[in-house]
């Protein structure tokens, strides 16, 4: 599914300096499945009987970052979609699409990559390298994240910061629920002054059109709380109170210099993909 949406978006999410100016030879390195063949040293296999990739030195040394919320609110999808579409799509599955389709060019590209998905029960981290084989397990650590429990605090998450802080691009994706400002901290930490961050809010049409009729019983995702409402009653207040949520966060997310696109999960996953590459673009 990654190889598919990402083949009309191969310039990448930043400019490649791989070839032309500025490209210095650094090592080699054994060949890995997966690798170009172009990329193999043929004079050096045909001394050595051995596969081996010439690697280059780039002046912009960037590392690619993936970071997804795994708290269990990326459980959240639109009731009326999934009965239409007799299938269940939630937040967190659209956001391992996205995040793999995107490894996908940065793997086209020669670039590192690196995995953070990020909730209380369980961490999951992969440091930024490049090749094929590296680019497989990024892929196999999305398939296996699961939501569970809440955003933890920033604190415990410090030993994992310090690779995300100097010189990488990094794409958080999340829905940016938060109990106190946890996300908040956590994007504050991602150093924005010596990284380029991109933040991906995702929602749903249930979220942005608030549908519900009648009696509707709503429980948090997270804490389990419930509450009884009539729709007809909170929807008006409601409406309200998520764009000024929205607004906030768009606000905050300015004050950091982060760039801040808004996903709905019941849209093409093209045209997010569009959107995220015609702004990295726009801001390069």
């Amino acid at each position: 599914m990654a190889k598919t949406l990402a083949q009309g978006f191969l310039h990448g999410i930043h400019h490649s300096t791989q070839k032309g100016t500025g490209v210095e030879f650094s090592q080699y390195r054994s060949y890995e499945p997966g690798d170009a063949l172009s990329k193999i040293d043929w004079k050096l296999f045909a001394r050595s009987d051995k596969y081996f990739v010439r690697e280059a030195q780039r002046e912009s040394n960037i590392n690619v970052w993936l970071v997804i919320d795994a708290s269990l609110s990326m459980l959240q999808g639109s009731e009326h979609v999934s009965k239409q579409q007799d299938k269940t799509w939630h937040k967190l599955d659209y956001a391992r699409t996205l995040l793999a389709t995107v490894s996908y060019l940065a793997h086209q590209q020669g670039d590192a990559v690196g995995l953070l998905a990020i909730s209380s029960e369980k961490t999951h981290f992969l440091p930024a390298y490049g090749g094929g084989q590296h680019w497989r397990k990024v892929l196999l650590q999305l398939a296996t994240v699961s939501s569970g429990g809440i955003f933890p605090p920033v604190h415990t998450l410090q030993n994992k910061l310090a690779h995300l802080q100097h010189n990488s691009l990094v794409i958080v994706v999340s829905d940016f629920y938060q109990k106190q400002q946890e996300i908040t901290e956590f994007m504050q930490k991602l150093n924005p002054a010596k990284t380029d961050v991109v933040a991906v809010q995702l929602e749903c049409d249930d979220e942005v059109e608030f549908p519900y009729k009648g009696q509707i019983r709503f429980e948090d995702l997270e804490s389990k709380k419930q509450v009884l409402v009539s729709a007809k009653d909170v929807k008006s207040a409601y409406l309200a109170t998520r764009q000024d949520f929205n607004q906030q966060l768009s606000t905050q997310l300015k004050q950091l210099q982060i760039q801040h696109l808004r996903a709905n999960i019941d849209q093409p996953l093209d045209s997010t993909l569009h959107q995220f590459l015609t702004a990295r673009q726009r801001k390069r």
